[in-house]
């Protein structure tokens, strides 16, 4: 499946279904070579990104230009590692059930990040990161 079929997709389906669809993306996109910690930290910046209004919904924030991989790769892009997508919609799946409770019950990985980079990436905001998992470094910028 392409980029821009699956994000074709979203519009169709509920917004349960749309929100975990579109997070496994942005984790599949961002961190399948990730171990799951790390796959589960990119899944909350999304997730704390929507709480703070970047968008009404998962989709919207994870759309939102040049913010995540969904909007700087080619809509021809073609998911083809079913195993790490599979592993990408369990993590959103995950995320998900977590970002549904109470934030006083919610078991996070990296508390109020919500930007993250790759190691080898540099921007000014970049400063003090919280955690480093893998190949991300994650900060609290807003």
């Amino acid at each position: 499946m392409t980029i821009g079929w699956l994000l074709g997709l979203t519009a169709l389906l509920p917004q349960p279904v749309a929100d975990q669809t579109c997070l496994a993306a942005t984790v599949y996109l961002e961190a399948r070579s990730e171990p799951a910690r790390g796959q589960l930290a990119v899944a909350e910046v999304a997730l704390r990104r929507r709480d703070l209004g970047y968008g009404a919904t998962v989709c919207e924030v994870v759309t939102a230009p040049h913010q995540f991989a969904l909007t700087m790769i080619p809509k021809s892009y073609r998911i083809d590692n079913q195993l790490a997508w599979n592993a990408a919609w369990r993590t959103a799946g995950e995320a998900l059930r977590v970002w549904s409770l109470p934030k006083s019950q919610r078991m996070v990985v990296v508390p109020h990040a919500d930007h993250f980079m790759r190691l080898d990436a540099t921007a000014e905001w970049a400063k003090s990161p919280l955690a480093t998992i893998g190949e991300h470094r994650f900060y609290a910028v807003d």
